[in-house]
């Protein structure tokens, strides 16, 4: 679902505009020197719990960085965010002995000097490290699937070595793995997964004590089947169905049988039963418990369904997610294969996937991929970019910078719960001013009354004066004023 494995193609597409030349060669295990995160601000808003980042903006992205020059311009818009880079022990010690750390050095550099908090997702792959023979190998960078190291201590020692060399930049994140309920991610049992973590928990937290621990983010899909099957549990058949139904209006028929059309019970559970359904929820399960002994520290989301999928998603996420873990999303977007909707109506939804989240106490939220590569294998654009392939902002880019001016440095607070059934959207409150994204719950239109000095206009447009109050549509908006959130919607009708 990610590209990474770019890491050699970094070295070479950035090493002209670093400006960090604290060099490493292969073989070098020495770490750089320190040096302070740009961003220094404490999260907006997120569930309650341990933080370990400097993010003073939920929203951010996801991008290839052999095409970081196209993107710097909007990168930069996104100061105070976090991101992520996914590696394998495989690929920066391809032999036992020998590691190139050259090309993540350019990446955590590059983020440093952006302003953006780099997350680390460490993966094994399928080499000298773990034995055996590569079943899925994928994209120009031959990426595998991930199995158990042959020897726990020397996994455990590559971890220390991680964890020391990129600390110093600001990296206080850590996941173990990605998507692990997908074979083409992980070889091994759920079990072998759960004594992964626990060996990687234990390395991470004895080599910075400050550092949290991320799951390895169970897939958008494994998750959709995770919100139906604890309704079903419940005895909740018939809103386990239309959880299912919304969360999945765009995926039915895409993996065949895997995720079919569900109208009774007797379709929901065989769909439940498959066996790949019936894996990504054995995972699924495994990641809760480990967040249930404080093995992990930070639960993370994939998301990539239509925006009437994330009410289901938290109820979900309050229901099983222990008190005190962050939950994070860092990976967010709209999977459409064949997608037709217009530039406007995409970026609309894209404004209400992320406030929704936002809303809903997830702290940090990445949309990917931030643009599409129109050489992908799949031919089209599945899964939609904020910018085109050369770099030139979309309105959907526009949208979710407006968002970042809004958010950064400020507290996210949900809507009042008086106005919950005609308004959907999300606040952000910073000293006295009060930034609303709105839109109408229903179709029809909710007038907010004219508040005095409030501005509003399209979100990622200039705002004009509100004299004559707001008229709310289905279409985001953007409304600010200096007033409290629940003195602007007081009269809401």
């Amino acid at each position: 679902m990610t590209r990474p494995g770019r890491l050699r193609a970094v070295a070479t597409a950035v090493a002209a505009t670093l400006l960090l030349t604290a060099g490493c060669t292969d073989g070098g295990d020495d770490p750089p020197p320190t040096a302070t995160p740009s961003a220094t601000a404490a999260p907006a808003g997120g569930t309650p719990g341990r933080t370990a980042g400097q993010v003073s903006n939920p929203f951010g992205a996801h991008w290839d960085w052999s095409r970081y020059q196209q993107f710097e311009p909007y990168l930069r818009r996104l100061a105070g965010s976090a991101t992520y880079e996914e590696i394998s022990w495989c690929e920066i010690e391809r032999t036992s002995g020998q590691v190139d750390w050259s090309g993540l050095d350019e990446v955590a550099a590059r983020s440093r000097e952006l302003g953006i908090t780099l997350h680390l997702k460490i993966r094994t792959g399928v080499c000298w490290a773990t034995g055996g023979t590569a079943r899925y190998t994928r994209g120009a960078a031959k990426k595998t699937e991930s199995a158990m190291p042959t020897d726990l201590g020397a996994y455990q020692r590559f971890v220390r070595s991680v964890v020391q060399r990129y600390g110093p930049y600001g990296v206080r994140e850590y996941a173990v793995e990605n998507e692990v309920n997908a074979p083409s991610y992980w070889a091994g049992s759920p079990e072998e997964y759960a004594r992964l973590v626990r060996a990687a928990a234990e390395t991470i937290r004895a080599t910075d004590p400050k550092a949290l621990v991320v799951d390895s983010g169970i897939s958008s899909v494994a998750y959709g089947m995770g919100v139906a099957d604890r309704l079903v549990r419940a005895g909740r058949v018939p809103e386990a169905i239309a959880a299912y139904q919304a969360y999945f209006q765009r995926r039915v028929g895409t993996r065949g049988q895997q995720i079919p059309a569900v109208t009774g019970e007797a379709q929901l559970r065989r769909a439940l039963g498959t066996e790949t359904n019936s894996r990504s929820l054995r995972f699924l399960a495994v990641t809760e418990s480990l967040l249930t002994d404080r093995t992990v520290d930070v639960r993370q989301v994939h998301f990539y369904e239509h925006f009437s999928g994330v009410a289901p998603l938290l109820d979900y996420l309050r229901a099983t997610t222990p008190p005190g873990a962050a939950i994070q999303a860092w990976e967010v977007g709209q999977f459409w294969r064949d997608g037709d909707g217009d530039p406007a109506s995409r970026a609309a939804e894209m404004v209400k996937t992320v406030t929704l989240l936002a809303a809903g106490g997830i702290g940090e939220i990445s949309w990917l991929p931030l643009a599409y590569n129109p050489n992908n294998a799949a031919g089209s654009e599945v899964r939609y970019g904020l910018l085109d392939p050369d770099g030139t902002e979309r309105e959907a880019g526009r949208m979710l910078a407006a968002l970042v001016d809004a958010a950064r440095d400020a507290t996210v607070t949900p809507l009042p719960a008086p106005v919950a059934g005609k308004l959907h959207g999300v606040a952000f409150v910073s000293g006295g001013q009060s930034t609303l994204v709105l839109w109408s719950a229903s179709k029809t239109p909710v007038t907010v009354p004219a508040t005095p000095g409030g501005r509003t206009g399209a979100v990622g447009a200039p705002l004009g004066a509100a004299g004559g109050g707001t008229t709310v549509t289905d279409v985001p908006v953007l409304l600010r004023a200096d007033q409290p959130v629940d003195r602007i919607l007081a009269a809401v009708r």
